[in-house]
């Protein structure tokens, strides 16, 4: 039973990856989510309010099923694949989450400092989301797409503003976790 807990092989699940892109491609299709929230903002009534979400939804029902697919997904490999084990971070690593207040580092994937109810509840963690979403729909809106749409389907089709787009990605993360991070936790 153990053996069925386990992550995926790079040579099975790259190869399925690389079946469904090629499959969306040759049916005209792209992915991404947030062409999916657009489509779930439209069906809400987002579109009497802004012109962005006055869309024909409906051509873009399919979309739906990746929303669907990744929270059904996510509630499997949480509840019925995930394996309570250590992770093996570097040793800096774990000093530097020390320094910032983070208790039983390697323990959890999701460390309760970040995301336990008492954490994202506070007014520190309400200010985050908040900034954060709001930074996240930006960039998303301002850059044609999200990570994953850039990063799968864009690079898959060669797309040169793509790839700009995941440069861009990489280093925000960067200067989010070595200059934004510590001033936030610290």
């Amino acid at each position: 039973m153990d053996y069925i807990l386990q992550p995926w092989p790079w040579y099975v699940a790259g190869p399925m990856m690389a079946i469904i892109m090629f499959t969306l491609v040759y049916f005209g299709k792209t992915f991404g989510m947030s062409s999916n929230l657009r489509t779930l903002c439209t069906i809400a009534g987002a579109g009497k309010k802004t012109k962005f979400f006055d869309f024909d939804w409906k051509a873009q029902r399919w979309n739906l099923t990746v929303v669907l697919g990744a929270v059904i997904g996510g509630f499997i490999a949480h509840f019925l694949l995930s394996v309570p084990t250590d992770i093996d971070l570097n040793p800096v690593t774990v000093e530097s989450l020390s320094q910032y207040g983070f208790e039983n580092i390697g323990k959890s994937l999701l460390p309760a400092e970040l995301y336990s109810w008492d954490a994202v509840l506070s007014l520190k963690g309400l200010s985050i989301l908040i900034i954060g979403g709001f930074l996240v729909g930006f960039g998303t809106r301002y850059a044609g797409g999200c990570t994953s749409g850039h990063a799968i389907t864009g690079l898959s089709n060669l797309q040169l503003p793509s790839l700009i787009a995941v440069i861009g990605f990489f280093l925000g993360g960067l200067i989010m976790i070595h200059l934004v991070f510590p001033l936030i936790f610290g």
